[in-house]
């Protein structure tokens, strides 16, 4: 290796490894970049109360100490933020992003975890609507969060998501994909990329069984992956629903509960 390619997660951790900085930090091995991590929330998930979510945020400072410890050696190559656990680890990742004169930033908007349906800190999702949306090269909610950002509610088709990605891109976002995945009805899994004059809608076929735990987390990585590499933004975001489609194939079971996406499917397809 003759130039080491940096990129950074600040997420939340998942200790089953599907989600959440593990999967980030497999993504971006898979992309050949070294990884960097800023530790924002644990996870646990209970299997003696039907899988239940507990979310334990870390302190603010000591997320800023991780991020001055990274920065150290300069900007990176591309980053993206997941979970973010409170409004003040929002304020410490968008200094960072200021500070730094950091490029190449994916804003992965985490609201709920999987299999939860209520956001998990309102004032947090506002936040990262007014604070990292400015500074996004890229933002990638899926369908839930794309109706909180926008506004617009629920959303169940095509139209209802590129009108989502419209609003968004007004909050300062300066390319949106609206991820529909399985969500939407038909046998497609489509996600719709506006880049504030043209749409590109990628759809892929729906995959059965559906091992898609981290799915979300996966492209987006793999998003920052590709820009870290020199991709552009609409190659990046079509590689990664390449990468992530591979990583739904190569799921497994992991519990009667969930099935996390396999990481290393699409260099194993290859």
């Amino acid at each position: 290796m003759t130039k080491i390619i940096k990129t950074l997660t600040i997420a939340g951790s998942d200790s089953s490894g599907g989600a959440g900085i593990q999967a980030d930090l497999k993504t971006f091995e898979e992309y050949g970049t070294y990884g960097f991590s800023a530790l924002t929330t644990i996870v646990t998930m209970d299997p003696d109360n039907g899988w239940h979510h507990n979310v334990y945020p870390i302190d603010a400072s000591i997320v800023a100490e991780q991020l001055k410890t990274i920065f150290a050696g300069g900007p990176v190559n591309a980053m993206k933020t997941g979970m973010l656990g409170s409004v003040e680890i929002v304020r410490v990742a968008e200094q960072a992003i200021k500070e730094n004169l950091q490029t190449n930033v994916v804003i992965d908007p985490v609201m709920v975890c999987k299999g939860e349906d209520e956001v998990l800190n309102p004032e947090s999702a506002d936040a990262i609507r007014d604070l990292l949306l400015p500074l996004a090269t890229v933002v990638t909610p899926n369908l839930f969060e794309a109706g909180v950002l926008s506004g617009l509610g629920k959303l169940s088709t095509l139209e209802d998501m590129k009108e989502a990605a419209r609003l968004i891109h007004k909050l300062g976002a300066r390319n949106v994909v609206v991820k529909g995945g399985k969500a939407l009805g038909g046998d497609q899994a489509i996600d719709v990329f506006f880049d504030g004059s043209e749409f590109t809608v990628f759809q892929t076929a729906k995959i059965e069984p559906a091992h898609n735990h981290g799915a979300g987390c996966t492209f987006a990585a793999a998003i920052t992956g590709g820009l870290a590499n020199g991709l552009s933004v609409h190659e990046a975001v079509a590689k990664a629903k390449d990468f992530v489609s591979a990583a739904i194939r190569n799921g497994f079971a992991f519990n009667e509960y969930v099935g996390p996406v396999f990481h290393g499917g699409y260099r194993l397809e290859r």
